[in-house]
């Protein structure tokens, strides 16, 4: 236990015991689910859990679930970025841990799209979509594609 001191207007100190907080995270339905799961990496279970809480409360997706991978033993997120969306399947992955190419197959292999998120040491969270094949990527937006018309239109006219 840890104590606790509060400072009066008068300055003196008053100290009362008070216990710990429990740690919300370890109570956590969702949590409990995915340590029920038994994968063998808790480190992967706790990353899962960042990655399920950054989905439904700040990205507001619906429908997120964790489901068991037995092949890799690990965790996967199933949910829905919007309602009435198609479901996606999410990979999170501390960062220490390195995955082959067979293992993104593995998971892939569940059905399109498949999102990879990787979670760093601090908590913080990249987002990477996979797909099976090559995706030919969006033209730039913005000042890019402008400045690109006028290089070819000055070659056009020195010509």
């Amino acid at each position: 236990m840890f104590s606790v001191c509060k400072m009066s207007a008068n300055a003196d100190v008053d100290v009362a015991e008070k216990p710990l907080p429990p740690n919300w995270m370890l109570q956590h339905p969702m949590y409990l689910h995915m340590m029920n799961l038994e994968v063998e990496d808790s480190s992967q279970v706790h990353a899962a859990f960042l990655v399920y809480m950054d989905l439904v409360e700040v990205r507001q997706w619906t429908d997120v679930s964790g489901v068991k991978c037995p092949i890799l033993q690990l965790v996967l997120l199933e949910g829905r970025e919007k309602d009435g969306a198609a479901v996606q399947t999410v990979l999170p992955l501390p960062v220490h841990t390195s995955l082959s190419h067979g293992s993104i197959r593995q998971v892939l292999d569940r059905g399109p799209p498949m999102l990879l998120c990787v979670v760093a040491s601090d908590s913080s969270l990249v987002y990477q979509r996979m797909t099976d094949g090559l995706v030919t990527p969006d033209p730039p937006a913005g000042p890019f594609q402008e400045q690109g018309r006028r290089q070819h239109r000055k070659r056009r006219q020195q010509r």
